[in-house]
């Protein structure tokens, strides 16, 4: 058999085997409503090497969208290389074909988070030994850096992925010096890429503003919609936050850390409670620098700080609870409001990214992005629990047909082109 479009080492027996079938000559075509060419129906292998500086158990939303486009490019019969981080515990829920592993480092004022060491001998000699077709890089950080390196020196095609905005976040953490300097190096690092992955167009523009001028393809996020349902609400759970019938429970999941600006809700709720007969409750799911800080924001305990939640207790916070509520406004896309609203609860948010894209009137409640006013005004004016449930039941038909099977088709056919891009 000829080989396959302009991956010269594939071979026949790279091919899913659910195509095989197709294969009688060098000169077959597969006839279904019109004649096509086999290279257009066979979608080749590709080995993948896979840069991260976080992967689960670190709950985050770059970490957990990973592991899901990967779990789903190695279901379409792709090989991929993990290089990451050393970490204690270890997540079971997928298994690379080959792994290197690197030195961690916490993560000043992230403790929880680790960055790698650009350990490039290490890194080089495991992507020499598994040969990718493309070395896709998730985090722009040290061992990102080695490894845009290790790959350019072996002329193997990268792409790269813009999941958090490092320079917006250094406002929040008295680094505004750093600004310019973050902003030069990921347009640097990007433009040195063959192409980078986005979540969105407003991300695409917001690169292409600070001047990134590779291409760029938009690989959306999807919800697993029956781990995130209204079926997993728990009438227990809500006892044990002291809400009854008549409560409403507003629900935060996130980290903990300035750049969410968590303590925008923490304080409009307390002032809402002062002046307000309803009873309501603010649940917080997550754990980070902020916690201490924000638990003095409420010395009555009338916010219940949970910590980090996974699988099903996560689940089950966000189907107890009747409104979600995030004030963050420098998202790239924001995978908790996804899951919020597969759960069935309607959303206060800033208009734009995940928000934007997926919330509308009769499912939550959306501000001009950097209108705090407003967003506190949207929970001191928030509607009883019935009127919640039916925004939640309109949020939850709106959502239960977006799974991951797109992005990961998205994010297979950016990786194609970022391999083609060097090939041709």
């Amino acid at each position: 058999m000829e080989q396959l479009s302009a991956f010269g080492h594939l071979k026949q027996q790279d091919v899913p085997e659910n195509f095989k079938f197709y294969f009688k000559n060098k000169n077959t075509q597969y006839i279904q409503n019109e004649h096509r060419v086999l290279n257009d129906l066979v979608r080749p292998r590709l080995k993948i090497a896979v840069v991260t500086e976080t992967w689960p158990p670190e709950i985050n939303g770059v970490a957990l969208s990973l592991l899901q486009l990967c779990k789903g490019l190695q279901q379409q019969g792709h090989k991929i290389l993990l290089i990451r981080p050393q970490q204690k515990r270890v997540s079971g829920h997928f298994s690379p074909n080959k792994e290197c592993l690197v030195v961690a480092q916490a993560i000043p004022r992230y403790p929880s988070l680790k960055f790698g060491w650009p350990q490039f001998l290490k890194v080089s000699s495991a992507i020499s030994e598994f040969s990718p077709d493309v070395v896709h890089i998730v985090t722009e950080g040290p061992l990102g850096l080695a490894a845009l390196q290790a790959a350019k020196v072996r002329n193997i095609p990268v792409s790269s992925g813009f999941h958090s905005a490092f320079h917006d976040f250094s406002r929040f953490f008295d680094l505004a010096f750093l600004l310019k300097p973050i902003q030069h190096y990921l347009c640097w690092f990007h433009n040195n890429t063959q192409l980078t992955c986005v979540p969105s167009k407003d991300t695409a523009q917001s690169l292409l503003d600070l001047g990134v001028r590779c291409p760029m393809a938009v690989v959306g996020r999807g919800v697993d919609v029956d781990c995130f349902h209204p079926k997993h609400a728990s009438s227990q759970l809500r006892q044990q936050w002291g809400a009854d019938e008549q409560t409403k429970v507003l629900l935060y999941v996130g980290r903990l850390s300035p750049e969410k600006e968590v303590h925008v809700i923490v304080n409009a709720f307390t002032a809402m409670q002062k002046i307000s007969r309803q009873k309501t409750v603010l649940v917080i799911v997550g754990d980070g620098p902020e916690r201490q800080k924000l638990q003095r924001l409420n010395p009555a305990a009338q916010v219940i700080f949970t910590g980090s939640l996974s699988d099903a207790k996560l689940s089950e916070a966000y189907a107890s609870a009747d409104v979600f509520v995030f004030a963050s406004q420098v998202e790239t896309f924001g995978n908790v409001v996804l899951e919020a609203l597969a759960s069935g609860l309607p959303v206060i948010a800033y208009d734009y990214a995940c928000a934007q894209q997926h919330v509308r009137q009769q499912t939550g409640w959306l501000c001009q992005l950097g209108d705090t006013a407003a967003f506190i005004q949207r929970i001191h004016q928030l509607p009883d629990r019935q009127a919640l449930k039916r925004m939640g039941l309109k949020a939850r038909e709106d959502i239960q047909d977006i799974g991951w099977q797109y992005p990961v088709q998205q994010f297979e056919q950016a990786l194609y082109s970022a391999a083609k891009a060097i090939l041709q």
